[in-house]
Parts: C-alpha cells; sequence; structure tokens
C-alpha cells in the first residue's frame, strides 16, 4: 500500500507467498531473516525509479521487493508478518526502529 501511495505499481504473483520461512535479505546489513508471509502482490522493482522508496529487503526465493523506505519522510514497510508467532523473532527488530522513529 505504500508503495502504491508513492506511485510505484504492483503485480500479482502466479502463486502469491504463503506460510513461513520465507528467506528475506535485509538489504541495509545483509542479513537474511526467515518471514512468514501471506500475500498475492509485490512491488515492481522498477517503477520504484520514480519515487522516493528504496528498497530495504528482497527475497531470496524469488526476487521480489519485500521491503521499501522513504527517509526523508521517515516511513518504511515490509511485505511480511514481522509480528508472526509462534516461529522466528528476526523481524522484531522493525518494531524498535518504529518506536524510535516515533519517539525523534
Amino acid at each position: 500500500m505504500i508503495s502504491l501511495a508513492y506511485g510505484a505499481k504492483t503485480y500479482k504473483l502466479k502463486f502469491g507467498h504463503r506460510g513461513g520461512n520465507h528467506p528475506v535479505k535485509n538489504l541495509k546489513n545483509n542479513k537474511i531473516e526467515i518471514t512468514s508471509q501471506n500475500h498475492s502482490y509485490a512491488v515492481d522493482e522498477k517503477s520504484l525509479k520514480k519515487t522516493d522508496l528504496e528498497v530495504t529487503h528482497k527475497n531470496i526465493l524469488d526476487d521480489t521487493i519485500e521491503g521499501v523506505e522513504c527517509k526523508k519522510d521517515k516511513v518504511f514497510s515490509v511485505q511480511y508478518h514481522p509480528e508472526s508467532a509462534p516461529g522466528p523473532q528476526d523481524s522484531g527488530y522493525l518494531f524498535d526502529e518504529f518506536i524510535n522513529m516515533m519517539k525523534k
């Protein structure tokens, strides 16, 4: 939704991303996060060039966009469920980042 709001385009995935254990690479720190997902659409990476958004996360399995941010507007999002539990807590840091942004 954030990518669309900034003018990017999306497309429907043939099978979608469903369930747990989807590896996603955080491009900021080069770490792999194991994520839980349930979506059918992905952001068209080429369409991001016309926006202020930068790619922050990518799906290891199919190279689709899994996260974006706009530093100027202090906005970020991911295309998976960082709150998922029980299971991996690899993405819990995103909540800390959000809280720190609100404090500033």
